[in-house]
């Protein structure tokens, strides 16, 4: 949960500190747009075909701050730095790196909180290494 409020506030931080290109309706657009789409998108995928019912059934409350408030600046950064007037070449280099850039950020999101990265016998917590382990 802290490194979710610690995204949270570097990426709210970055969107609106080096926004240079988005008027204040585009960022309007692009938030709610990028919440509306998100949650839609869920509701349909668990509701449909009960794809995220894996532990509980029910709402994901604690998903809710990551789609409203952590999902909206990301797209905004990313939109604001694409590269509309170049070639085509650069704007498939620039979501290439995009990708690079959030399947890291993915497996940094999956590394143990530092206060439970050890269990009892000495290693690293079952879950959260099945976790690790099946990403690689």
């Amino acid at each position: 949960m802290i490194g979710l409020i610690i995204a949270i506030i570097a990426f709210n931080l970055i969107a609106f500190i080096v926004n240079k290109r988005l008027t204040e309706n585009q960022i309007v657009h692009i938030w709610i747009f990028t919440t509306a789409f998100q949650l839609t998108f869920d509701l349909y995928v668990n509701f449909k075909y009960h794809g995220y019912w894996y532990f509980t059934k029910g709402v994901d409350w604690k998903a809710f701050p990551a789609h409203a408030i952590l999902i909206p600046p990301v797209n905004i950064i990313f939109l604001n730095w694409f590269p509309y007037r170049n070639l085509l070449s650069k704007k498939i280099i620039y979501f290439i790196y995009w990708d690079i850039a959030l399947v890291l950020y993915e497996v940094l999101t999956l590394l143990p909180e530092p206060w439970d990265t050890l269990d009892m016998a000495g290693g690293i917590g079952g879950i959260q290494q099945l976790s690790i382990l099946s990403f690689l």
